[in-house]
């Protein structure tokens, strides 16, 4: 198996990881109305933990629980943790489609992130295209609006955390195994959900209930798995626009389930910010051909 020898299976597998996500995100909103966010972050990370340490175990890959940057690797846990909390918190109140297309000003901070952590270069087009991408973000909120509270901030805070992640994976990337930086982005994050469980632990009522609990963990694994795959069959620069497919999901999902569909500005602002990642992404692959 050759990078780049099979792109249509990395853009087959990247697409199902997105959609996957979605429904993990749609799991979480549906559970955060009856229950604290607190436990719901708890079993995303929790479970996860579970199936991974079985499938290590199973596949007689223990030996990848060994890191060699302890430290970067709890650093990156906390950091993922804490974009899943404030995810979930926002979704307690955001549609699934604004939350999603404001967390998507991610590239915008790794742009900046990847400055002064990763000795990366910015030039004006793309400093342009993230306050664009930002500009993008405002419309979909529009100050002033009902959507503009504290929670519409809670997923730029998340994309913020979510780059810290993402600029410490890159830093580890060939040095620590993709199994190792799952099994300790799983143990970093239940430890850490773990603490917000001591205001109380809210128990699943009835089958259905414990049946999406254990869902949402089951989902972080898989949906985890297959995105590492994804970039084994194909490179980063090709399979980073598909990951805005999932403003398609969850505006389904937001729509059937919850009853929910943007307006006509949030459509602009999302295809704003869809323009601006796509263009710094483009951008990206430009400057490092050079």
């Amino acid at each position: 198996m050759a990078l780049k020898h099979k792109p249509l299976k990395g853009i087959l597998l990247i697409t199902i990881a997105i959609a996957t996500f979605s429904i993990m995100d749609t799991i979480a909103k549906y559970l955060s109305q009856s229950y604290p966010v607190g436990s719901v972050v708890w079993a995303r990370y929790a479970i996860n933990l579970i199936v991974l340490s079985v499938f290590l175990v199973a596949s007689g890959e223990v030996k990848r629980v060994k890191t060699a940057r302890p430290g970067t690797q709890v650093v990156r846990g906390l950091m993922l943790g804490a974009s899943t909390l404030l995810y979930f918190t926002s979704l307690t109140v955001l549609p699934l489609a604004e939350a999603a297309a404001i967390g998507f000003v991610l590239p915008v901070f790794v742009a900046i992130l990847a400055v002064p952590m990763l000795n990366e270069r910015i030039d004006m087009p793309r400093i342009i295209a993230i306050f664009v991408g930002l500009s993008g973000a405002l419309i979909v909120v529009r100050p002033g609006t009902a959507l503009f509270t504290v929670y519409a901030l809670l997923p730029v805070a998340m994309a913020l955390c979510n780059a810290f992640y993402q600029i410490l994976t890159r830093k580890i990337a060939g040095v620590e195994h993709p199994l190792t930086s799952l099994f300790y982005g799983s143990l970093i994050g239940t430890v850490m959900s773990t603490t917000l469980l001591s205001a109380g632990v809210a128990m699943p009522v009835g089958w259905f209930h414990w049946v999406l609990f254990l869902t949402l963990g089951v989902l972080a694994t898989v949906g985890h798995f297959v995105l590492i795959r994804a970039f084994d069959y194909a490179p980063a620069t090709l399979l980073s626009p598909f990951v805005y497919t999932q403003l398609i999901w969850v505006m389904l999902f937001g729509w059937f389930i919850f009853g929910d569909f943007p307006d006509g500005w949030s459509l602009v602002g999302m295809a704003v910010i869809v323009a601006s990642g796509l263009y710094i992404a483009n951008r990206q692959r430009l400057t490092a051909k050079r």
